[in-house]
């Protein structure tokens, strides 16, 4: 009798531990550049960023003329110069380069930055839109397939076309 009670016992509890790990494995999938791409505040990010980034060519390109006519000039007037005021000359030109170099690291990092802190809200927006999907449909899970298709899915675990319409997309 208490064989059988622990079978029944042990059966049970296979039975709702199943149950419980099916519940908690629902899984989802959608392509999240796809979705923040088709935003229509995805344009007006873009042309920000790029009047942004338009500050910092602006500024390189002037240096990089710069470089070049004291470069040009270094060149035609290197037969005349003593020693010392070629290497100076030099030095001076490799320090320019190096400036250059430096305000282009610079400003990538500040571009970048600047686009992160602008897309934030669009990026908290669509990702809002995604966790009310899941929550409704009882998705425990979301995979950003941006990278690529997954490997294996039920189309009925794509999202993507309920969190477009969450967010008034078509």
């Amino acid at each position: 009798m208490k064989k059988l009670l622990k079978v029944v016992l042990v059966a049970g509890f296979v039975l709702l531990a199943g149950n419980f790990a099916k519940a908690q494995s629902k899984v989802g999938y959608l392509s999240f550049n796809a979705i923040v791409d088709q935003m229509p505040e995805t344009k007006t990010l873009q042309k920000q960023v790029q009047d942004y980034q338009q500050q910092f060519i602006t500024v390189l390109q002037g240096m990089q003329t710069e470089l070049q006519t004291k470069g040009a000039a270094f060149e035609s007037e290197q037969a005349k110069m003593t020693d010392a005021v070629r290497t100076q000359r030099t030095s001076e030109l490799q320090e320019l380069q190096k400036r250059i170099q430096d305000y282009q690291n610079q400003a990538s990092q500040k571009v970048q930055d600047k686009s992160a802190e602008l897309g934030k809200p669009l990026f908290d927006k669509v990702r809002g839109a995604i966790a009310g999907v899941a929550k409704e449909k009882g998705y425990t899970l979301v995979i950003d397939t941006s990278a690529g298709e997954p490997l294996y899915s039920q189309p009925t675990d794509d999202l993507s076309a309920a969190v477009k319409l969450k967010l008034g997309l078509k």
